[in-house]
């Protein structure tokens, strides 16, 4: 992971020689159930199927799912591989319940997919929780193709447990400029502010999101993660359904960025992750957020358009 040749401006977060020795034993491996306090605010290095029935029960109150979508991709010398919708259900529910039996009644779930996982994560969604919601992002990274569109969306289903829950649409508004703005009677702005810096609306949160930067080799935030998310997109999903001190849980924590968000905003996090380099990286981000709790896109309370900034 670390031999390749990077540009000299290339901020690619990557593990100098001897930290993988220093930060691996800050990771956590068990050999048996455990209660919340032994694993709040750890990353675990396991694989999710060695810890289904360990893990402390309605202790979570928000969960975040980024499995393997239905493709064939490698992670780090570890392949997942394309199967049959039916059987992609399957491998979903020989989990899935297992860790719901983690969450409080009040909690939020949110799980990531694609257009050919869709499907099945609506199934298995619809078969043990209530879906409110599916929130579609736009990755303007991507292939383009000759003979069908190019992928560049993937969705988030919003769901909950029970009809207790927390939403906070007012800690996600975006803040974007006014292309043509309105005016009043009086000639004041209508629903917008106008600054010498330019003329601002506060829009409300919908499903479908354009604001998002995937991660790239110029953003502090980059790892070599091949499906690394974007932190100002966990930030969302965490102002939105979490306050202060709950517990975010996320089982396939690859290079750490639901925990290192959690951290940042004052959340507490469960994280698992099977390899051992990307454990690290998020260790190693963690500890970076100690002194840099800013967030790309988020400032002062507020979600700015894409490049805003």
């Amino acid at each position: 992971m670390n031999g390749k040749r990077r540009a000299p401006r290339n901020r690619t977060l990557i593990l100098n020689e001897g930290e993988r020795e220093t930060l691996a034993p800050q990771l956590l491996s068990l050999n048996g159930p455990v209660d919340f306090e032994t694993v709040g605010d750890r990353i675990l290095h396991h694989n999710l199927f060695d810890l289904l029935g360990w893990l402390p029960t309605q202790c979570v109150d928000l969960l975040f799912l980024d499995p393997p979508y239905n493709l064939t991709k490698s992670f780090n010398g570890k392949t997942f591989r394309e199967r049959s919708n039916d059987d992609y259900y399957d491998w979903l529910e020989s989990w899935f319940p297992q860790v719901l039996k983690t969450l409080k009644p009040t909690a939020t779930v949110y799980i990531c997919g694609d257009w050919k996982s869709s499907g099945a994560l609506q199934r298995i969604a619809e078969k043990h929780l209530i879906v409110r919601n599916r929130i579609t992002w736009e990755r303007e990274k991507g292939r383009g193709a000759k003979t069908n569109w190019k992928n560049c969306s993937e969705d988030i289903w919003f769901c909950t447990v029970s009809n207790d829950y927390s939403f906070d649409a007012e800690a996600v508004r975006l803040k974007r400029k006014v292309v043509a703005p309105y005016r009043n009677a009086q000639r004041q702005p209508k629903d917008w502010e106008e600054t010498d810096s330019g003329n601002y609306r506060l829009t409300s949160a919908s499903n479908l999101w354009t604001d998002l930067t995937v991660p790239f080799w110029s953003m502090p935030e980059n790892t070599d993660h091949p499906t690394q998310k974007p932190e100002k997109l966990l930030a969302k999903l965490l102002l939105a359904s979490s306050n202060p001190g709950d517990v975010i849980l996320d089982p396939f924590l690859g290079s750490g960025t639901t925990a290192v968000v959690a951290k940042k905003l004052g959340r507490r996090f469960i994280g698992i992750e099977q390899d051992l380099t990307y454990c690290c990286l998020a260790q190693k981000r963690l500890d970076l957020a100690e002194s840099n709790p800013t967030i790309q896109g988020y400032e002062d309370g507020l979600f700015w358009a894409r490049n805003a900034l």
